[in-house]
């Protein structure tokens, strides 16, 4: 028992730091944190106040809409009360019988603040109302009433944008676990498998990737995070992609490959990041969105492929089968793209070697005469 747990809190720890030490996690959420930031740069945030707000979490958003109706009701219900205080409505200043109120039935700082509610909000009971003698509170009704109008305007356009966000279109946007390299096409072939979970279409979509690992110029410079480019096809082409079932993303290692140096004994050594990106636009919404996923050295396996997920019925119709979206079945495959091809070039077989599990040993009798 105790064994096990040693074992299951290893895993845990084993993947937890590999989700710290990637930059793009499954979900497509970018590890990376700002530290030194001028403060002049942070006060940039407060001049596009629209787009700092459409990208809060929910939380602050429900919070600060709360707290700016409740605010401004308050705000406004202190200059009602002001008002009511100059003009000598309130109960504590005992106006005489016949006394004109600037607003009727504003006697104190809660009917102030009720009053500057209805007001904003438009209830209008009819228990307060503002009479024609008071410039200052006519002056005052209208000005709420426009930013009370601002306010819902503000409010609205956020809540709408933030549902609409094609962030959301992007979470039926699914990749494979992992990805197999395997030949296909004449070619050793890394492929990644991606499926769309709606029957809406993703309409001009791209297919692209980065791989990011760190590397050493020649000037002896260390780069972290170079970038290179990895390009993906599908049956259809690398453009304009028909999204209507799931499809297989091929990348050709070839010598332009960065995989072309790696083998089958060294890819899980080896340190590096495939960012894999889809942009296209929504059908339904004709908004853009861009859905990615990443890929580390532990998360590609060599010698395998994906089953085989769409048939057609005996009616006719197309059949996808999810159950088989990410199961992968071992295949013959070449040790590495060198070997595939048939080039010479140095081993990539480690120096303790591979067991082989096929190989027989026989005795053979060595004969004593020989001749060289």
């Amino acid at each position: 028992m105790t064994h096990s747990l040693r074992e299951v809190f290893k895993e845990y720890m084993s993947e937890r730091r590999i989700r710290k030490s990637r930059l793009v996690n499954k979900d497509g959420r970018c590890n990376i944190e700002y530290g030194n930031v001028m403060h002049k740069n942070r006060f940039a945030y407060l001049l596009d106040i629209w787009t700092t707000f459409v990208e809060t979490r929910w939380r602050y958003v429900i919070l600060h809409f709360v707290a700016s109706f409740t605010l401004s009701w308050f705000i406004f219900g202190l200059v009602w009360y002001w008002i009511a205080r100059n003009n000598g409505d309130l109960t504590w200043q005992n106006p005489p019988e016949d006394h004109v109120s600037c607003v009727a039935n504003v006697m104190c700082l809660t009917t102030a603040f009720l009053y500057s509610l209805e007001t904003q909000t438009t209830i209008g009971y009819g228990n307060r109302y503002v009479t024609y003698l008071c410039p200052g509170a006519v002056t005052l009704i209208i000005i709420q009433s426009l930013m009370g109008a601002i306010i819902n305007c503000f409010w609205c356009g956020v809540i709408m944008t933030k549902i609409a966000l094609p962030k959301k279109r992007a979470k039926t946007i699914q990749f494979s676990e992992s990805a197999v390299i395997c030949p296909k096409k004449g070619t050793l072939c890394l492929q990644i498998r991606v499926a769309n979970l709606r029957k809406t279409l993703m309409i001009g979509s791209q297919i692209y990737g980065k791989l990011l690992r760190t590397t050493v110029t020649q000037e002896g410079e260390t780069i972290i995070l170079d970038q290179v480019n990895i390009d993906f096809t599908v049956d259809a082409g690398m453009d304009n992609l028909f999204f209507v079932c799931p499809l297989t993303l091929y990348h050709v290692i070839d010598k332009a490959s960065p995989f072309y140096e790696m083998a089958v004994d060294t890819l899980h050594q080896q340190e590096f990041e495939l960012v894999v990106f889809l942009d296209g636009t929504a059908e339904s919404t004709s908004s853009s969105c861009q859905v990615r996923t990443s890929y580390i050295p532990q998360e590609i396996m060599w010698g395998y492929d994906f089953l085989p997920i769409i048939s057609r019925s005996k009616e006719g119709k197309y059949r996808v089968d999810f159950s088989n979206f990410c199961k992968v079945v071992a295949v013959p495959t070449a040790h590495c793209s060198r070997c595939y091809h048939n080039e010479a070039g140095h081993h990539h077989h480690s120096i303790t070697g591979i067991e082989n599990q096929g190989f027989e040993v026989i005795d053979i009798d060595v004969p004593t005469n020989t001749k060289m």
